[in-house]
């Protein structure tokens, strides 16, 4: 199955289909250390971008609001965080967004970054979170006469899990984190979760036999896709960029294409228009189902089909053909994830079909999924490493961390949904999508996500004055 992790989303997911910027910044870069814990090759260097705007903090002695970037141009979620945006002038805040690096723009290695296990092996979340903590150390340095600025860190999805991984590993330097949308317990939960969760979304969003249909296609495309007069109809019905010429085409890479869509559907299913992974109308997810919602089979199916489809490729009308070999933004690094998701990011993820999910059944076959990331990648898995790099199910030694999921969002299933810990706080937005609070507000914001973000600005200022109070011991 073929899952990226978007922060925003992908997603993580925070376009509202403006055309042009609507923020604007300062693009800066430092020369960071390519590895941060050798000694041996400390000169090694490459360019971390970032980007600022201290227009908001004109006499440079109020909080920084840090963006945690995740696996994407840094751009795309300093454009699309709107959240810290309308915030910032609030606090009279300084804005930075840091890029991740092998991202966008901040590639150690050049064109060659990519080439070679021997330079990916420096693309983990650890150096990332380095790269962050040396950044903060030369723009907001701290000594024995001047104490450095609060900083709050924010992120959604991979980004959120960094935000908070960046309080539990700096807690010097960042005085707290709103890790939204954050699955950290994804490595070590049920495999099935996530498409259980999904299911439900397109169970609800407008009748039951959307997610029914949806169970059903999966045969009926399979069963078209085993002679050529079979294969010859789906090209005519789904008008693919490529004709598709072999069963595998359909049960590989288009069902792929599929399982990647309805995830996303539900990650971007915002109550107004937005084009992060594609333009899509208020609701997708409900505008989809919208076309599923009778007890369909056989070619009525695969036709009613093809045009929910259209609510995610060609919303805006100007796509020619279906083009499978991707569901999402060309901005989004699904070559880094794909790496990081064979060496640390090991999320297990499977389907059982029947009742419990509306896929084809996919156990998780963990020797599989190493045996073709060392195929790829020329490495193995660490599944356990985030656990005990980071605490998973155990962060009782954490603070000053906000947890939010929206419980629409496939994701909420790996999220911190409780915690025993009472320096972490946990929201939940009965109403919300993938990171939905660090959107910019919008009118047809459902009430439980204009609450959420009170409960933010209020953790906020929170932190803000405990950070203050702090005296020097020495």
């Amino acid at each position: 199955m073929g899952y990226l992790l978007i922060l925003g989303l992908a997603v993580l997911a925070l376009l509202t289909g403006q055309s042009s910027a609507k923020y604007e910044y300062q693009t800066k870069y430092l020369d960071v250390p390519l590895d941060h814990f050798s000694y041996v090759n400390e000169s090694v260097t490459f360019k971390l971008r970032y980007l600022t705007n201290d227009t908001y903090n004109p006499d440079g002695s109020g909080p920084i609001l840090f963006y945690t970037g995740n696996e994407g141009d840094i751009e795309l979620f300093a454009q699309n965080t709107g959240f810290m945006w309308e915030l910032a002038p609030k606090l009279k805040a300084s804005l930075v967004f840091a890029e991740h690096r092998f991202y966008g723009k901040t590639l150690p290695f050049g064109n060659a970054s990519y080439e070679s296990p021997r330079h990916l092996g420096y693309l983990t979340s650890e150096q990332a979170l380095a790269d962050f903590a040396y950044l903060l150390a030369q723009i907001n340095p701290s000594n024995r006469t001047v104490r450095g600025r609060p900083v709050v860190a924010f992120g959604g999805s991979y980004g959120g899990m960094l935000a908070a991984w960046f309080r539990m590993k700096y807690p010097h330097m960042v005085a707290g984190a709103i890790a939204a949308s954050a699955p950290i317990r994804q490595f070590d939960t049920d495999c099935g979760v996530f498409n259980q969760i999904l299911t439900s979304v397109f169970s609800v969003a407008y009748t039951k036999e959307c997610s029914l249909n949806i169970g059903r296609s999966w045969d009926v495309l399979k069963n078209y896709s085993s002679s050529a007069d079979g294969l010859k109809t789906l090209n005519e019905k789904f008008k693919f960029c490529s004709n598709l010429t072999k069963a595998e085409d359909v049960t590989g890479t288009f069902f792929d294409y599929l399982i990647d869509v309805y995830g996303n559907l539900a990650m971007i299913n915002y109550p107004y228009n937005s084009s992060f992974l594609a333009p899509v109308p208020a609701y997708p997810v409900r505008e989809f189902c919208g076309r599923l919602a009778q007890n369909y089979t056989g070619l009525e199916l695969l036709t009613k089909l093809q045009e929910a489809l259209s609510i995610y490729y060609n919303y805006n009308g100007q796509a020619k053909c279906l083009n499978i070999n991707s569901s999402y933004d060309s901005s989004m690094g699904d070559l880094g994830w794909g790496f990081q998701s064979c060496t640390e990011m090991v999320m297990p993820m499977c389907a059982e079909g029947g009742s419990r999910d509306m896929f084809p059944k996919q156990p998780w076959d963990e020797k599989k999924f190493s045996d073709d990331c060392f195929k790829k990648f020329g490495v193995r898995p660490r599944p356990i490493a985030p656990a005990y790099i980071y605490g998973g199910q155990y962060l009782e030694g954490a603070s000053n961390i906000v947890f939010s999921n929206g419980l629409l969002d496939p994701w909420s299933g790996g999220g911190v949904l409780r915690s025993g810990n009472s320096n972490i706080k946990i929201v939940l937005i009965p109403e919300g999508a993938h990171h939905i609070d660090l959107r910019a507000a919008d009118d047809n914001d459902p009430g439980s996500v204009r609450s959420a973000r009170q409960i933010h600005v209020q953790n906020i200022q929170l932190w803000l004055k405990q950070y203050r109070k702090v005296k020097k011991t020495f």
